[in-house]
């Protein structure tokens, strides 16, 4: 049969965009995995990116429909004259680290932080995460998919395994890292606690921190799958930090989403700090030169940190983008970026006490979450009073989850009419807020009202969901801000 990508999208439900592929494990049959994969490498092997005989790493999350997907993608690898590379269950960026070590096309099974009956495919070029000209492509490509190997179901008609066990090279290597690069027993005399739930990094993430001289306390371990968001942190999670930090003892809490690309960190107190204020302080450590970061993002970035700060839409993709023009335009300075969920990218090699931590444009979790406490400890500060010393600029994120992506687009084409701000709509949407100082339209709707208090609406990239950032000088405005906003906005109704 004979398959174009952007009709899969329509006709299956599991749609494409810049963090691969997401969508119901019911609707992510092995057909329409093998078809996902088969227009990556399609792509690929038309750009003299890969060819016949290369192999393509695999790897994935611990999610209970991982493995027969990673399978799905080692078939469609097999079709192509390709060989599959089982990576295991490891982080998404030890995946994508290997492949750009090696120079291979890597495929990364997860769906990051959504929940158990959903799933996703992550998809790396030899060279880093696909962008948007490959996004594009890959939408447009026809694949040509062996009707003989599926029922009627989009199941595999034989169910035969076609990854070998897996190798512990890209986890050796990742976690070599981090290891090689730092000094050694740099964490000694910490105390940390290693939230564990269902993140796939979890034991990787205690083997580092251990190498390195702490001492760590396994916390929340979880057989079942746990959706951790870091931009909306469970009530539960909240209160469980508070209660294992006063347990404990603890320095510091530390874990990551799903498939350990984003972190989460605590102050010895148990109160989980914002992703955005994590990813700015670890590129405080790293002493980057200039940082690339989304819109959404806190603005305690522009206080004179760095030589330069640069702005983009929401999404890896954009960041990596400006991350490269920033390089190619300055390549003598330490180029880096992150997003508000935390995740960190690093556009340029970075040398510290005489050893350098090679380039890694993909989100990353732990080199945030040792940053964070080696910072705290080269400055003789707790984490609370590290975080305490940036400026007093505080932001808060949520969403309304099962919001339709069309009611969402309605709702921002009520207060942006012809690239202009609607501000009667504006007032009757969020009464409660004062004059509008600014519109900042990059991604979704930024709001700035008196006393720089903002608020930032956008569509969720891949879920139907609205997501709220605020921004307050005091944290709980800041709060308030977002449970009112959303409100707000879960009481809209469609004009009629």
């Amino acid at each position: 049969m004979n398959i174009h990508i952007e009709q899969l999208m329509s006709d299956s439900g599991v749609k494409f965009g810049t963090s691969g592929t997401r969508g119901l494990v019911k609707d992510m049959t092995d057909l329409v995995c093998f078809a996902y994969t088969s227009a990556f490498l399609q792509h690929l092997i038309h750009e003299n990116q890969i060819q016949k005989g290369d192999q393509v790493g695999i790897g994935g999350d611990l999610r209970s429909s991982s493995p027969r997907i990673m399978n799905a993608v080692a078939n469609a690898c097999q079709h192509y004259g390709l060989q599959p590379v089982n990576l295991g269950f490891i982080p998404s960026p030890a995946v994508a680290l290997y492949g750009i070590q090696h120079h291979m096309a890597t495929i990364m099974v997860t769906g990051s932080h959504i929940p158990d009956d959903r799933n996703g495919m992550k998809f790396n070029l030899p060279i880093g995460e696909i962008l948007q000209a490959d996004e594009q492509a890959i939408k447009q490509q026809w694949v040509d998919i062996p009707d003989e190997l599926f029922d009627d179901h989009g199941a595999f008609i034989k169910q035969d395994a076609v990854l070998t066990e897996p190798s512990l090279s890209a986890q050796k290597h990742y976690i070599e890292r981090f290891t090689q690069f730092l000094p050694d027993n740099c964490l000694a005399g910490m105390t940390v606690g290693v939230y564990q739930h269902s993140a796939v990094g979890r034991d990787v993430l205690q083997q580092i921190l251990s190498a390195l001289g702490a001492n760590t306390i396994s916390l929340g371990r979880s057989e079942q799958f746990v959706s951790v968001d870091t931009e909306a942190i469970r009530p539960e999670d909240v209160e469980l930090a508070q209660q294992w930090a006063s347990e404990h003892a603890l320095d510091a809490i530390v874990s990551t989403d799903g498939d350990s690309d984003r972190p989460l960190s605590s102050d010895e107190h148990g109160h989980w700090l914002r992703g955005d204020i994590v990813g700015l302080l670890t590129a405080l450590y790293l002493r980057a030169d200039i940082v690339v970061t989304p819109v959404s993002s806190n603005s305690c970035v522009n206080a004179d940190f760095f030589e330069q700060v640069l702005r983009t839409r929401i999404g890896s993709p954009y960041v990596i983008a400006a991350m490269q023009t920033a390089a190619t335009n300055s390549p003598e300075k330490g180029v880096v970026g992150y997003e508000a969920n935390g995740g960190f990218l690093q556009q340029s090699a970075i040398e510290l006490s005489g050893k350098t931590l090679s380039p890694l444009p993909t989100r990353d979790a732990i080199i945030v979450i040792l940053s964070v406490l080696l910072l705290a400890k080269q400055r003789q500060q707790t984490v609370s009073e590290l975080n305490a010393s940036m400026p007093a600029i505080y932001t808060s994120s949520d969403r309304l989850k099962n919001f339709a992506l069309e009611k969402s687009r309605l709702l921002l084409d009520t207060l942006i009419v012809d690239k202009q701000i609607n501000s009667m709509q504006v007032q009757q949407l969020f009464p409660f807020m004062g004059e509008i100082k600014a519109v900042d339209t990059t991604d979704g709707v930024r709001l700035c009202f008196a006393d720089d208090e903002i608020i930032h609406i956008r569509p969720s990239g891949n879920a139907p969901e609205l997501r709220c950032y605020t921004e307050a000088s005091r944290e709980e405005r800041a709060i308030e801000l977002n449970q009112l906003a959303l409100k707000a906005m879960s009481d809209w109704s469609e004009p009629v």
